[in-house]
């Protein structure tokens, strides 16, 4: 009898183990990392977490490894209370949960995609960084995911994080060097996860665009000097010249909750479609072109000429996603703070700023108006250029198909001395 238990107990044991190795696993962790918008503040669950959970056989995971989704708080011991008590009565629907969506569809069935967020809203880039009590969560949770997979057996690899903060560095004016901070907080990430998780491969940034410029206590869309606009063109700066950075797109084409600040939950998962894209195009190591984004703008005589970077071509203006804020967002705005421009026309794959002066030494700027302390695609802060990948590429939610378009990041450049005579 002992003789046949043991050979039982050998029998499952080798089963067990045959089972383990078939079950071998890699695990891609991009989490999303900022302030509000990070965390999903205001923006009502659309997203079923028992469906989620079933998703690609249930490919999608927390840190955890399971299936324990929205129970996030900025307290390790409060997050674990809501876990263990199924609080959800503050769970939102975060960008990363469309990407998951999108990435489970892309890739092998013995790949799991682990996502999670972090951050504090109201909160600016100084705050967040190197250790504070946010950043300290952030590599807690990596660790957690790191050692979770470990314990399985399975690899684990973190791409790249999805950064979703600077609104209140719009706003607040905190007298900080954005592009620096949010620099030196991707040297410190990249330090410090790599040295937890063993990881030789950098690992990069999916950046949105941060709009709120009108809810800044002195914002005039005329001011030749216009610090709001900053923080906004470092991030698009930094996405279009830094070969870390990856485009997601700005937030103005979105619904915003009661049009303050947060997007709502459709918008939410219309945007993590677009980080899905970008995280594929980390993954498959393809060119870095995403991004609707402006590379030059120069002018002839009475004419501002601006060439942009077109992931899709061609370049269009919808005035039906996003409403006509004038002149279809553009500005160009002369050193005693006039806006000259007369006239706009696309033509290929540049826009044209017909003027009423020569704008030599003027300002060319892009959805940086809007009305008063309001954000959105409506009364907000806006423009209506975009590309044509919405043609080919859609996400249905809640039975209707959305558009997924590149949207031109907001910008406020320089014009270029003349070009001498036109092509």
């Amino acid at each position: 009898m002992k003789v046949k238990i043991l050979f039982t107990i050998l029998v499952v044991m080798a089963f067990v183990a045959c089972h383990d190795a078939d079950e071998h696993k890699t695990v891609i962790c991009i989490p999303v990392y900022g302030q509000s918008l990070a965390i999903g503040v205001d923006a009502i669950r659309i997203t079923d977490f028992d469906s989620l959970a079933d998703y690609a056989d249930g490919r999608i995971v927390t840190e955890n490894m399971d299936h324990h989704f929205g129970y996030f708080d900025i307290s390790p011991f409060k997050q674990f209370v809501k876990r263990i008590t199924h609080y959800q009565k503050r769970s939102y629907e975060l960008t990363v949960y469309g990407m998951a969506e999108v990435l489970a569809d892309n890739t092998g069935k013995d790949t799991l995609i682990c996502i999670f967020p972090d951050g504090q809203d109201g909160t600016v880039i100084a705050d967040l960084g190197k250790g504070s009590i946010t950043y300290n969560k952030f590599l807690h949770d990596i660790k957690t995911a790191y050692q979770s997979a470990q314990k399985r057996g399975w690899d684990f690899v973190m791409p790249a994080f999805c950064w979703m903060q600077g609104e209140t560095d719009v706003t607040s004016y905190p007298g900080t060097n954005y592009r620096e901070l949010l620099l030196q907080f991707v040297k410190d990430i990249n330090q410090d996860v790599k040295q937890i998780i063993g990881q030789q491969q950098d690992i990069e940034v999916i950046c949105y665009q941060s709009n709120p410029v009108t809810r800044a206590k002195d914002f005039n869309p005329l001011a030749y000097d216009c610090p709001e606009t900053i923080v906004p063109e470092s991030q698009l700066e930094l996405v279009r010249d830094h070969p870390i950075f990856h485009a997601s797109g700005p937030m103005y084409p979105y619904d915003f909750v009661n049009e303050i600040i947060h997007i709502d939950g459709t918008s939410q998962k219309r945007h993590g479609v677009l980080v899905a894209l970008a995280a594929l195009d980390i993954l498959k190591q393809q060119k870095h072109q995403r991004g609707l984004l402006p590379v030059k703008a120069v002018c002839h005589d009475k004419e501002v000429i601006i060439d942009f970077n077109i992931p899709c071509p061609p370049l269009t203006i919808d005035t039906i996603q996003v409403t006509n804020p004038g002149h279809y967002g553009f500005s160009v705005i002369t050193p005693d703070n006039r806006n000259i421009v007369e006239d706009v026309i696309l033509q290929e794959d540049c826009v044209h700023l017909l003027c009423s002066e020569s704008p030599k030494d003027c300002r060319v700027r892009y959805a940086i108006n809007g009305d008063k302390m309001v954000s959105g695609r409506l009364h907000g802060p806006r423009g209506n250029l975009r590309d044509s990948q919405g043609d080919s590429i859609t996400k249905t939610i809640r039975g209707k198909a959305y558009p997924i378009h590149n949207w031109c990041y907001q910008f406020d450049m320089p014009i270029e001395s003349d070009i001498g005579q036109k092509e």
